[in-house]
């Protein structure tokens, strides 16, 4: 039970805590975004994760006014930092036949061996960057109102908006792995967020 003289303290110690955290997160999230790197991702990641541990054991809660702050700063830091975590997860499991587009898009190549003229490149799952920032807005949002059910709206329109192109095997393992990559960084910054204000 926390005392009501050092209440205020540990709100302003908290929210403080919280700022710094999720400040410290976007730097290294807006230093990955051209080229996404393993260190400062999972240096982000592990502030995140200190973060939403410390507001789950926290005896007290960020006022409405603070809250709405690390609110803004928090969905900035879900929507922009899922796309090099996501990259770089996809990056890690993806196999040589593909090549990432300009717009998120993916190009497969011809297998090794393969007549060249036979197979050309073709491009699928274009505009992926901009569904990912759509999609993370949308689970960090639903979870912060108290409405994380709308994930799974989400998910669902995701994978019809999806299906033609999900014939080829790399196709429905990036959208799989991209996907939960995505949704797990926006829903524990979330996460993160719902605690500290609720």
């Amino acid at each position: 039970m926390v005392l009501d003289g050092t209440q205020p303290l540990l709100v302003a110690m908290l929210a403080i805590f919280l700022f710094l955290v999720l400040c410290g997160a976007l730097v290294l999230i807006v230093l990955s975004l051209r080229r996404p790197t393993t260190v400062p991702l999972v240096i982000a990641g592990a502030l995140v994760v200190l973060g939403l541990v410390v507001v789950a054991v926290a005896p007290v809660k960020v006022p409405t006014l603070m809250g709405l702050i690390l609110t803004l700063l928090g969905v900035t830091v879900a929507v922009l930092g899922g796309n090099p975590v996501s990259r770089r997860v996809l990056d890690a499991a993806a196999g040589s036949r593909v090549r990432e587009t300009e717009d998120g898009g993916i190009m497969l190549l011809p297998t090794e061996g393969a007549d060249a003229t036979a197979a050309p490149p073709r491009t699928l799952m274009r505009g992926g960057t901009v569904i990912g920032y759509l999609e993370r807005l949308a689970a960090v949002l639903a979870i912060v109102v108290g409405y994380p059910e709308a994930i799974a709206v989400l998910v669902a329109l995701k994978g019809i908006g999806r299906f033609s192109e999900l014939s080829e095997s790399e196709t429905r393992e990036r959208f799989i792995i991209g996907s939960l990559a995505s949704l797990i960084w926006a829903c524990v910054i979330g996460a993160l967020l719902r605690f500290a204000m609720w």
